[in-house]
């Protein structure tokens, strides 16, 4: 888990920035809508809400794939953008070539879509590796131990730039 107060000290102010922008939960969901991975970096108390939003998210995303002049973004757009905003989080998704979906929870409120855009293409590539994989059954969750790293490399690095 990413615990802020060891990387960044224990004063309010230093504390308050990377909590206002950092992602709080990460998801691959499958063409049939089953969930792939989830993971939350959150306590435990969150988990629960944010699965819920990645799920209330998913209609949000078919909603945009089967009414595309309606969304704005062109049919051959992998990257949906801001699918919605909730009082403390904004949610972006993903769509691959292949149906399935990648969806962001973050508490930054002032994101780029360029930063959101630069994140899915390393996530989308470490998702690429991982389902590659000879022993990985495709369809199934994904429970490499090498790509939940990645997963939390990609995570920390997007945190990390844009704090500030």
């Amino acid at each position: 888990m990413f615990n802020s107060q060891a990387k960044f000290g224990s004063t309010e102010s230093a504390n308050l920035s990377v909590t206002e922008k950092m992602i709080v939960c990460i998801a691959v969901v499958g063409h049939q809508n089953n969930p792939l991975y989830i993971q939350s970096f959150t306590e435990a108390d969150d988990a629960l809400k944010l699965h819920h939003i990645v799920h209330c998210s998913l209609d949000v995303v078919d909603e945009r794939v089967n009414n595309p002049k309606k969304s704005g973004p062109m049919l051959n757009e992998t990257f949906l953008g801001l699918l919605y905003p909730t009082e403390n989080y904004k949610v972006y998704g993903y769509l691959t070539n292949t149906k399935v979906k990648f969806i962001l929870v973050t508490t930054d409120l002032d994101v780029r879509d360029a930063d959101v855009r630069n994140f899915f293409r390393r996530f989308h590539s470490a998702y690429l590796d991982a389902v590659s994989n000879p022993f990985h059954v495709p369809g199934k969750k994904i429970t490499s131990k090498t790509f939940a790293e990645r997963v939390s490399t990609i995570v920390k690095s997007f945190s990390f730039n844009t704090t500030g």
